[in-house]
């Protein structure tokens, strides 16, 4: 995706991950209508809806935040493509009640189709290490912990009363430990086939 033309709807993602209040009122306006409209024709409730729109904008905030997400293709389609596919997976899991799907023409071009995967794969990929990130030991989850905080590792060992060599190997170790965590996870496998 790297020589492909930044949207000029990239202000959205900026804005989300600036938490920029205007921005994300924008966006309710805008954007959050349409999606409380589908969910609501489609076996959903507008709490429900509210829901899907949160888990959504979180994932990609999560996103922008993490590695600079570069939007190529209108923010419309793109997050309500991610809402609806949201909303369609939590139906398939609850089968219990009976789904009727009123379609709407969305646009799914290209660009949009792969926008979504790319932000369905890193949605992925952060519930696993979150997952995974809960079973690690007090120590290794304090240690990483103050790593994603304080980018020196000279201030982490002193914020930690440790010296630089202890936390330096503690850290290479843990994070050896959570490599080898979710490489041997089920959701792993899962994620790598998507590839």
């Amino acid at each position: 995706m790297g020589d492909k033309k930044v949207h000029a709807d990239q202000k959205y993602i900026d804005g989300l991950a600036q938490n920029n209040s205007f921005i994300v009122q924008a966006i309710y306006d805008k954007f959050v209508p349409k999606v409380i409209n589908y969910i609501r024709q489609n076996s959903g409730d507008s709490d429900r809806a509210q829901d899907v729109v949160q888990e959504v904008l979180v994932t990609i905030f999560n996103q922008a935040k993490d590695k600079g997400f570069q939007l190529t293709c209108p923010f419309d389609a793109y997050f309500f493509l991610l809402c609806k596919r949201r909303w369609l997976n939590e139906l398939k899991k609850s089968s219990n009640k009976k789904v009727t799907i009123n379609e709407e023409t969305v646009s799914t071009s290209e660009p949009v189709q792969e926008m979504v995967f790319e932000t369905e794969i890193f949605d992925e990929k952060q519930t696993l290490f979150d997952e995974i990130f809960t079973q690690l030991g007090k120590a290794c989850k304090e240690l990483l912990a103050k790593t994603f905080q304080i980018k020196s590792m000279e201030e982490v060992a002193k914020a930690l009363g440790v010296s630089y060599a202890y936390a330096r190997k503690k850290k290479s170790l843990c994070i050896g430990q959570l490599t080898k965590m979710a490489q041997e996870s089920p959701q792993f496998a899962k994620i790598k086939s998507l590839y």
